[in-house]
């Protein structure tokens, strides 16, 4: 798959050991500096190394100073400072999916919280998600979502689309059938055979998909349950969700 382009002078902040790493492993060239706690330096022996080699800065910090950069403390002793990617648009996602093979997309419609986004990630790089659709106007992934996916958004291609483009008549033209979760009076999830091209599509949190999402959508699904809650959170249902379309067609 081609790598998407980089806008110019982008940069973000990722931290989290396994996100880094991650990011090491697919795309060191977009390293431009790396904060680490001396209780680090052993797991990224390897990456000061290369730091050392390409003459790219680094520094030993302490807790309290990774609590500053990363405005967070959930950071566990490192971060990067990484170029970001610009993501690709709907088009160039959907040509990296052959015709005649399995593909499952997500698109987001309205999901914000980056924990929920980073949970997801990680779901979808597990269970094999060709990429995530962001709607025109979504601000870039945070780095807040890209610790809680644990490296999962390196896996998974990031696309988003135009103002103003159709984006189900390019995904209907491509060969791909558009679900929607709803939490009743969908069809059952484990009695249902889903189709090999795919996007699961996921609305806002609290609020669901719009009305008019769900009516353009080709299949509505539910997820069963023992009733005791009204519905899962939308990463949980994803989860599930991206589970099933494993055992179908990727396990």
């Amino acid at each position: 798959m081609p790598a998407p382009a980089t806008r110019r002078g982008e940069e973000i902040r990722v931290y989290g050991r396994n996100a880094c790493l991650a990011v090491f492993a697919r795309r060191s060239q977009d390293v431009r500096k790396v904060y680490l706690t001396e209780a680090r330096i052993a797991d990224f022996k390897s990456v000061l190394a290369w730091c050392v080699k390409n003459r790219i800065g680094y520094r030993v910090v302490e807790s309290d100073d990774l609590d500053r950069l990363t405005e967070a403390q959930h950071h566990e002793g490192v971060c990067f400072d990484v170029r970001r990617q610009a993501p690709l648009s709907l088009t160039e996602l959907l040509q990296t999916c052959a015709p005649s093979q399995p593909a499952l997309l997500i698109w987001l419609d309205g999901v914000g919280n980056p924990h929920n986004v980073g949970a997801m990630l990680r779901s979808a790089a597990n269970f094999g998600v060709r990429g995530l659709i962001l709607p025109a106007g979504a601000p870039a992934l945070s780095g807040a979502a890209l610790r809680v996916a644990e490296g999962g958004a390196e896996s998974v291609a990031l696309a988003q689309a135009h103002a103003g483009e159709d984006v189900l008549a390019l995904l209907h033209n491509a060969g791909f059938k558009v679900a929607a979760t709803v939490p009743r009076d969908g069809a059952p999830l484990y009695k249902s055979s889903l189709p090999l091209r795919l996007v699961l599509i996921f609305g806002a949190e609290g609020e669901g998909l719009s009305a008019e999402q769900i009516r353009r959508a080709d299949l509505r699904l539910t997820i069963p349950g023992s009733g005791a809650v009204e519905s899962l959170n939308v990463s949980a249902s994803a989860a599930v969700l991206f589970a099933e379309y494993w055992r179908q067609h990727g396990g």
